[in-house]
């Protein structure tokens, strides 16, 4: 938590299988999808390189990327400060940054653009609220939603909209818009949570939201205000969706019932492809995608660090897994603006 035209076929068939290719750190999901007699594209997520960001014991957890290579993420270090960074295409990696009214340790890097925009939340340890922030050339300016007691931006698109979650006075938590200065906010009906975290340039939401069982399923946002949900792999038993790009590509990740967390994509309607580190300890999660096809990500190793990483989508081979429930789409019945969250 789309596509502007919705095709429909007579005939659909989704075979589903997943492999796993250790060899040369290329993972292969095979796909082989039939709309109207016709075989989809194939696709396979490469592993380009891992990374970490600079120092002993830190937790690398990469989020966005631009259409540049630019990554913002986020470095949990052995006292469990967290910071936000920047990594460049060259692999270079910014120091460490801090909003200046972080009291209680914690600012994280969320979403970035193509002019090197940054946003995120950062922690007020007096109050234990989390506030906005926009970071541009080294210039700070804070942001907290009218009406919300705490704002947590979570991306934002190449013309300066940006997403998130918010939390109300009424202790609701909502996800919020904020385009051109307007704010509408909306949540996914039943849930108690919802968080927008990617918007792309056709303003097209992705993020995830949290059930009456406390269990976290992915939703998408079409521009006109359309909700398609839950969004959920075979077995899953927890879906995140954190980003997606301007072909409306998704990536995030899910948990199945043995406990292990897998990279997911997704792509309308209902395609979902799984993927997995070569190596990792039960832990992929893929947070990030450009217009480019470049993927970041992260995985867990044996000893529980986090470690990063940059992938691409190519040509190959891959395979689908129907999603868990039908996706179907929800209007509102009404726009949801601030004021008046959707019930």
């Amino acid at each position: 938590m789309e596509p502007k035209v919705r095709e429909k076929f007579n005939q659909k068939e989704i075979t589903t299988m997943k492999t796993r290719n250790l060899f040369m750190n290329i993972l292969g999901i095979f796909i082989a999808l039939l709309l109207a007699g016709t075989v989809a594209p194939a696709a396979t997520i490469t592993v380009l390189g891992t990374f970490d960001f600079p120092g002993t014991g830190n937790n690398t957890l990469p989020q966005k990327i631009n259409d540049g290579g630019l990554i913002v993420g986020i470095v949990v270090d052995s006292a469990g400060v967290s910071k936000g960074w920047l990594r460049a295409r060259s692999g270079n990696f910014s120091a460490a940054f801090s909003d200046p009214n972080d009291t209680g340790n914690f600012t994280e890097g969320r979403g970035i653009n193509n002019s090197k925009v940054v946003n995120g939340d950062y922690l007020d340890g007096a109050t234990a609220t989390l506030h906005g922030y926009r970071l541009f050339h080294g210039t700070f300016t804070n942001y907290d939603a009218p009406n919300a007691t705490q704002t947590i931006p979570l991306g934002i698109n190449n013309v300066g909209d940006f997403c998130g979650s918010l939390v109300l006075s009424d202790g609701s938590q909502v996800a919020f818009l904020n385009l051109s200065g307007n704010v509408t906010r909306f949540s996914i009906p039943g849930a108690t949570a919802s968080l927008a975290y990617s918007l792309n340039s056709s303003n097209q939401v992705a993020g995830y939201y949290i059930d009456a069982a406390g269990v976290t399923h992915g939703f998408l946002r079409a521009s006109d205000g359309t909700l398609s949900f839950p969004i959920d792999p075979a077995g899953s038993t927890g879906s995140i969706l954190f980003a997606n790009n301007d072909a409306n590509w998704v990536v995030g990740r899910y948990t199945d019932s043995s406990g292990i967390t897998h990279g997911l994509f997704f792509k309308t309607p209902d395609t979902i492809l799984t993927f997995d580190y070569p190596g990792a300890a039960g832990f992929t999660s893929l947070n990030g995608v450009n217009q480019n096809g470049y993927v970041s990500g992260r995985y867990l190793d044996s000893a529980g660090i986090a470690h990063g990483f940059l992938g691409i989508m190519s040509s190959g081979t891959a395979q689908p897994e129907q999603s868990k429930s039908p996706v179907k789409p929800v209007k509102p019945a009404y726009p949801v603006r601030l004021g008046a969250p959707a019930s």
